[in-house]
C-alpha cells in the first residue's frame, strides 16, 4: 500500500515508521523546513512542499496513493489536504488528524474525509475503557458517524458466561468483531464461549447502542 502523509510532525513521523515498519510505501509531504528532516525516517520518500497547493499535490503524485493521512498541527490545513485528496486526485481512503475537538464535526465526507482521528477523544475513550466493566465505551467513529467502534468488558457476575457468541442477539446494525482475552484476540465463530473478563469489540451504528447493551445484560439462548 502506498501512504501519502502531510505533516512530518511528531506525530507524521511516528505514522510513517508504523508504516514502514509493515512493509508499506510511505510518501512524506512537509513545508515547514524546520520539519524536513529526511534522516529521521529515512525509508521514507520526503517532498519538500505545501500539501494544500494542487500543482504541489500533482507534482508528488497522489493520484498514485491508496491512503492520504492530514496529519498536520492545523486542523483548517488537515481539511484542505483531505478535499483537495479526494475530489481532485481521487484518493480512495482520507484519513485525518483531528487537533481541536471543537472542530471534530467539520472532519465530514463534505470535506473529503473517510476517517477523522481526533485524540482528546481516544485518550477521553481509553481511560474510560480502562476503568469501565459492563458499560459500553465509545473508542472511535467511523465513516463520517455512520458507525462506530465500541467495546464492552464483561463482568464478572455476567449472565454471559459460557454461553456461545452465536447465541447473542444482537441488532441489526451491530456486529462483533474481536474478543480480546488477556493476551489473545479472537475472531469470534459462533460456536465460541464467553467469559467474564472478555473484552468485546463491536462496529456499530449509533443507533443500536443501548440495544447492544441490553443484549449484553440479557442471558443468551442457546
Amino acid at each position: 500500500m502506498r501512504v501519502a502523509i502531510a505533516g512530518a510532525g511528531a506525530v507524521g513521523r511516528s505514522i510513517a515508521a508504523e508504516l514502514l515498519a509493515d512493509k508499506h510505501q510511505v510518501m512524506l509531504i512537509e513545508r515547514d523546513r524546520q520539519h524536513f528532516d529526511p534522516g529521521s525516517v529515512p525509508a521514507a520518500e520526503w517532498v519538500h512542499a505545501d500539501a494544500c497547493e494542487l500543482t504541489s499535490l500533482e507534482e508528488a503524485g497522489i493520484e498514485l496513493c491508496d491512503v492520504v493521512v492530514a496529519a498536520t498541527g492545523d486542523d483548517k490545513v488537515n481539511l484542505v489536504i483531505s478535499l483537495l485528496s479526494k475530489t481532485e486526485f481521487g484518493v480512495s481512503r482520507v484519513v485525518a488528524r483531528v487537533n481541536d475537538p471543537r472542530n471534530e464535526w467539520l472532519f465530514t465526507e463534505g470535506w473529503g474525509v473517510d476517517v477523522s482521528v481526533s485524540a482528546p477523544r481516544i485518550l477521553a475513550a481509553v481511560v474510560e475503557e480502562a476503568v469501565s466493566v459492563g458499560d459500553l465505551v465509545r473508542l472511535m467513529t467511523l465513516r463520517q458517524g455512520q458507525a462506530n467502534l465500541v467495546e464492552v468488558t464483561l463482568p464478572e457476575d455476567t449472565p454471559l458466561a459460557g454461553r456461545s457468541v452465536g447465541a447473542l442477539k444482537l441488532p441489526n446494525g451491530a456486529a462483533l468483531v474481536t474478543i480480546l482475552r488477556g493476551g489473545r484476540v479472537i475472531v469470534p465463530q459462533s460456536d465460541d464461549s464467553l467469559e467474564p473478563g472478555d473484552e468485546l469489540l463491536f462496529v456499530a451504528s449509533s443507533d443500536v447502542e443501548d440495544e447492544i447493551n441490553t443484549a449484553l445484560r440479557a442471558p443468551a439462548e442457546d
